[in-house]
């Protein structure tokens, strides 16, 4: 019977893993949204761009600002684009809001300039876009459902071979007997 309760303390287990896959899955989505390059109004900086990664531009303001962008250099002629409504991640307790993509024709270095007419405090960042923290968000769904699923599908059905196996000895100890 000792198998059955270890496989029932596999399946247990396998479900702490779920859950501790799954936040970190979702925290990790969630941080790698964080502009991984910052700067302020008016000041001009140089961002690798990769067309594959779709960059974003991210705005961290007190009040709402009137801003304007500019992209130059590169491989190409790189434009801006405008997201549609109102995205917003905050992480280690800044609020960033999405508001340009980047579209660049071809990967490398371009230089980026954003400013504002209002003198609010105000941070402009580039980093990956709000859609890329979907595959962290579905990576650790699918980790929640898929681990401790196996682990329950183990533990039922070692118990079924277990209770099988047993009562087959019993029926022939007692037709021997």
């Amino acid at each position: 019977m000792w198998w059955v309760g270890g496989a029932w303390i596999v399946a247990v287990l396998c479900g702490v893993l779920g859950v501790v896959l799954f936040v970190n899955g979702v925290a990790g989505g969630v941080s790698d949204l964080a502009p991984t390059k910052t700067f302020a109004s008016g000041e001009s900086v140089t961002v690798a761009v990769d067309p594959a990664d779709k960059p974003a531009v991210y705005v961290s303001a007190d009040t709402p600002v009137n801003y304007s962008c500019q992209i130059a250099g590169g491989g190409g002629k790189a434009k801006l684009a405008k997201t549609s409504g109102s995205q917003t991640v905050t992480v280690n307790g800044v609020v960033w809001e999405q508001i340009l993509v980047v579209n660049a024709p071809a990967k490398g270095d371009y230089q980026l300039t954003c400013s504002n007419e209002e003198s609010a405090t105000v941070k402009y960042g580039v980093g990956k876009p709000l859609s890329s923290a979907a595959g962290g968000v579905v990576g650790g769904v699918v980790a929640l459902l898929a681990v401790p699923g196996a682990g329950i599908l183990l533990a039922i059905i070692v118990t079924i071979v277990v209770l099988v196996r047993r009562s087959s000895a019993r029926k022939r100890l007692a037709a021997a007997g």
